[in-house]
């Protein structure tokens, strides 16, 4: 973080406004997510870059194919992908490396 922080004053919809008054530190929220957002405008700049365009309808198809891959998974494997992405996101989160099962 930097020392040199920026005080603002933003207007956002109700259903923002009461998401945020959840969070312990909404500034750190809102900060994340502006980050976040702006790693992944980085990233369709670089795929243009690249020659690769997003589109809807391209997102939109990817989709499809993906939720008729999980359709065949059982409960089981949905279940321990979603424990997965779980651990890792809160290992990301927290800076943990967790090393592969043996």
């Amino acid at each position: 973080m930097t020392s040199a922080m920026r005080k603002l004053s933003i207007s956002v919809p109700p259903d923002v406004a009461e998401r945020l008054e959840h969070e312990s530190n909404a500034s750190a929220y809102i900060t994340q997510a502006v980050r976040d957002r702006m790693r992944l405008d980085a990233l369709d700049a670089e795929l243009a870059h690249q020659g690769i365009q997003i589109t809807d309808q391209g997102v939109a198809e990817a989709r499809a194919r993906r939720a008729a891959v999980e359709a065949e998974w059982s409960p089981e494997r949905r279940e321990a992908l979603r424990e997965r992405a779980r651990r890792q996101a809160l290992n990301a989160a927290t800076g943990t490396v967790e090393q592969p099962a043996a």
